[in-house]
């Protein structure tokens, strides 16, 4: 039965299949948060974020929302249903009975924080204090599709205790340089520990019958072991990118495009060893364009990267951030229907324009892509 935008249906299978219904984000009452030992070795040395926090300033969260509003009506104007979070105040503090920190994060990225697979919607664990409810921004959300659709299953998974075991210490110092930083990238050490499982939605990618999960910051192996088990019909591969010194999220380092096809951030290439089951299966890996950009936005997480950071609205169809002109240049080659969507302003926020939603619907079914690895 085709889609209708009357009739709520959660599904989703992969990252290109035509896109119907999502969930835009918000910058309502952002925070830059307090220090915190996973957030710490996020934030590099040299940021102009080291050492502040608080609410971002009005101007900006102004600034982003009239951009993710903007890009939210243009999706609307190509048919979509797009829904937006329930902002919660994000100016108190997260405490449990295992941690305090004195702010929270925002509702800008909710590909961080939900995984649509099939016909479920998972909430993460996620691994920064800061976000531990920042599911909450969603609830409604979750419940209205509960209530709408008899087929969907809304998971949450198992929230972690975030104490001071999840952390190696090691990382909070800020005499380690970025050559120590790679060399730790490539051993596979990261700030998590493997104390209990930890992971961010988007450190997955969706192939249809197989995830990919980037082993990172902000996961860990016992995370995606929790996801092995979680989708016992999927097969899951751990991918780890070791020229990344900051791993976070998978999703401005290898980008799927279309069945066959997918950018590899080029300073970021994924190891000889973890490409094989896509070469086999005729995937084509190409280097993403540079970004247009030397450096991040103000108070930005982010690297330059963020220019590959796209949201595929069919096969043929691709939204990219309007400044990231090589990057547009590069999928028109790759025969791409471009939609340049300005968002720039909104990255410090929590990302691109992937970041910045979150699949409720796309046509198509559960696909295996990968046949070679049933042989």
């Amino acid at each position: 039965m085709a889609w209708s935008a009357d009739k709520t249906e959660v599904k989703s299978w992969n990252e290109w299949d035509t896109l119907r219904h999502v969930i835009v984000g918000r910058a309502d009452d952002c925070h830059i948060p307090p220090e915190e030992p996973a957030l710490d070795a996020k934030v590099p040395e040299d940021s102009d974020m080291r050492g502040q926090w608080g609410r971002r300033p009005q101007e900006t969260i102004d600034r982003a929302n009239e951009l993710l509003n903007n890009f939210a009506t243009m999706l609307e104007k190509r048919g979509l249903r797009v829904d937006r979070p329930h902002s919660i105040d994000h100016s108190l503090p997260a405490t449990t009975p295992d941690f305090h920190t004195d702010s929270q994060f925002g509702c800008m990225p909710p590909r961080d924080v939900l995984l649509t697979v099939g016909r479920e919607m998972l909430e993460a664990t996620m691994s920064y204090r800061c976000r531990w409810f920042e599911y909450l921004n969603y609830r409604p959300l979750m419940q209205q599709y509960f209530n709408e659709d008899p087929l969907f299953r809304h998971e949450s998974a198992p929230k972690p205790r975030l104490t001071d075991a999840d952390y190696h210490p090691d990382y909070l110092s800020e005499k380690i340089g970025v050559e120590k930083r790679l060399q730790w990238a490539a051993e596979k050490f990261f700030v998590t520990t493997e104390e209990e499982p930890l992971f961010d939605a988007a450190d997955v990618l969706r192939f249809g019958r197989d995830l990919v999960v980037q082993h990172g910051f902000t996961t860990n192996l016992k995370g995606i072991e929790w996801l092995r088990r979680h989708f016992p019909d999927h097969r899951v591969h751990t991918v780890n990118f070791p020229g990344d010194p900051y791993p976070i999220h998978i999703d401005a380092t290898f980008t799927p495009l279309r069945p066959g096809l997918i950018l590899n951030n080029p300073q970021r290439r994924l190891p000889e060893d973890q490409r094989k089951m896509f070469e086999t299966n005729d995937w084509e890996i190409v280097d993403a364009a540079q970004p247009a950009h030397n450096a991040p936005p103000p108070l930005c997480y982010s690297s330059t990267w963020l220019s590959m950071n796209v949201l595929v609205l069919d096969p043929k169809t691709v939204c990219v951030e309007a400044s990231e002109v090589y990057q547009m240049e590069q999928m028109d080659k790759l025969g791409m229907n471009v939609i340049p969507v300005d968002l720039r302003d909104a990255y410090a926020f929590g990302g691109g324009l992937h970041c910045c939603t979150a699949d409720v619907y796309r046509d198509g079914d559960c696909e295996d892509y990968f046949p070679t690895l049933n042989q």
